[in-house]
């Protein structure tokens, strides 16, 4: 039996590999169009263009924002907990590949026996044992059974879990790529919170001037005809106006507060030990190459995960159709029995080799149903892996669209603040001549911060826009990332071709 078992399973290895059943996975067509509709005024981005794999951020030229998002791959929690979910699909991978090759267990039984008489006395209390005959026997003992997957089975269930690895992997990529995407939406926020605080402080000084004026007026009590004189509430109005934006610029703090909280959140740190230094928002967001719709789909690691779950569960209908063959597995023994702990004077030796096969014959159309539903389960995800191409597609038209007009945006929005800041000049100047009331100097100055806070929103949406459409486009990933089969299931070559 020690020879033959071996020797049984290399003959029976050309008959594991033949048969497998179940459809082979061919990857379902996706609705992709062939052009970008909101790419006006863009330019195709040509092979060399863009950022590398993992360095989307340097794009922005902010080495604050490079050094903190490449703290999300070291320390971020929710990709660590992703990546222990990928390692995990790599070890159902080799739990199910052990269910290709024998089992084998060894066994040790040392019996020690006497016959005779019953014992008349215990010695050393008076007694002695009564004459009798003792044995010791020993009895290793190697035992093996084998389920062959002559059907396919198992091997389908490596293909799936390999697909459903794969699947994980991109999990995981996608969710590095979400969380730094958060991490730099966070980020630009806190600088336009630092860009608002600085707004404020200069319009708190615009404000005390026309306090100071407003005073000189009143100290003085007169004012051009017809306009009446500037009285206390005119100067009352002007130092609410001071302390309400000294008020607005307090608030500013409370956000940026919570904004530096989040990054380091996302870098896996305390609050308490990160201290992000002041730094308003930059004119302007980079250039984002885009390329031809097509490349979508190997770009975005959310599409690679629904296209790798497709294969997952296509394999799982083989899985499932595999109920309808018999189960065939060997089994053998060899045991010795002797006198000595060990088997070099065998007084006796058994050995037995069998097989066996069964074959359910009625289940209540128990196997028709599993089949039935792996079908509907495939499916489900060719729906999902479809609607995730949608999905993508919409967001990069979305964000395409949004930068366009969030810039033309800027330009009119850049010309309002120009025009209103001309008019309050003017009015100030009127105002100290005495020529117009301070009720419209308060107008004008109200409408400039109006402008000023409206131009500032803008310029911040777009630069949550360019990240949003970085993270769309995939950040610089690639379908060529992800771990390929035959090295998650190396050093099995009695697998298909998966």
């Amino acid at each position: 039996m020690q020879a033959c078992f071996p020797a049984a399973a290399l003959l029976l290895l050309p008959l594991l590999a033949a048969c497998t059943v179940g459809p082979d996975y061919h990857a379902e067509a996706a609705p992709t169009p062939t052009a970008y509709k909101e790419l006006k005024g863009w330019k195709l981005a040509s092979p060399g263009d863009g950022p590398g794999v993992t360095d989307w951020w340097f794009l922005y030229h902010d080495p604050k924002l490079a050094f903190l998002i490449k703290q999300v791959e070291v320390s971020n929690q929710t990709v660590a907990a992703q990546a222990a979910v990928y390692q995990q699909a790599r070890a159902l991978i080799r739990q199910a590949q052990a269910s290709l090759f024998p089992v084998l267990t060894a066994g040790y039984n040392a019996t020690y026996s006497r016959t005779g008489p019953a014992v008349s006395g215990v010695p050393g209390l008076g007694g002695e044992f009564a004459r009798g005959a003792y044995a010791q026997t020993y009895n290793p003992a190697l035992n093996g059974t084998w389920d062959l997957d002559v059907w396919g089975k198992v091997r389908r269930q490596i293909e799936s879990n390999t697909a459903a690895a794969q699947a994980n992997a991109a999990d995981l990529a996608y969710v590095k790529l979400s969380q730094q995407a958060l991490l730099a939406t966070a980020y630009f926020n806190l600088l336009a919170a630092d860009s608002l605080r600085d707004l404020l402080d200069r319009t708190v000084v615009i404000y005390k001037e026309s306090q100071r004026i407003t005073q000189d007026k009143v100290n003085a009590g007169c004012c051009v005809a017809p306009l009446p004189p500037v009285s206390p509430a005119d100067l009352a109005l002007a130092k609410a106006l001071v302390e309400t934006t000294q008020a607005q610029a307090i608030n500013v703090g409370l956000q940026r507060a919570q904004y530096e909280h989040a990054i380091a959140m996302l870098i896996g740190r305390p609050p308490a030990e990160l201290t992000i230094g002041h730094h308003p928002l930059a004119g302007s967001i980079p250039k984002i190459p885009v390329a031809v719709p097509s490349t979508l789909l190997e770009r975005r690691p959310d599409i690679a995960q629904a296209e790798r779950t497709m294969q997952q569960y296509n394999a799982l209908i083989g899985v499932a159709i595999a109920g309808y063959f018999p189960d065939i597995s060997l089994s053998g023994a060899f045991e010795w029995i002797g006198t000595h702990p060990l088997p070099f004077n065998i007084a006796n030796e058994v050995w037995s080799l069998g097989a066996a096969g069964t074959q359910t014959l009625f289940n209540g159309g128990l196997t028709g149903a599993q089949v039935d539903q792996a079908r509907a389960q495939y499916w489900q995800y060719v729906a999902t892996y479809r609607q995730t191409v949608l999905s993508a597609f919409q967001g990069v038209e979305d964000e395409l669209a949004a930068i366009r007009i969030l810039t033309r945006q800027i330009a009119v929005a850049r010309k309002a603040v120009v025009d209103a800041r001309e008019a309050v000049r003017v009015y100030r100047d009127q105002y100290q001549a005495g020529t117009v009331d301070f009720t419209t100097v308060v107008t004008g100055e109200a409408l400039l911060l109006a402008d000023e806070e409206a131009l500032l929103t803008v310029r911040q949406n777009l630069f949550l826009a360019s990240v949003i459409l970085i993270e769309d486009l995939g950040g610089g990933w690639d379908t060529n990332l992800l771990p390929k089969q035959h090295e998650l299931v190396k050093g099995f070559s009695l697998l298909p071709q998966l």
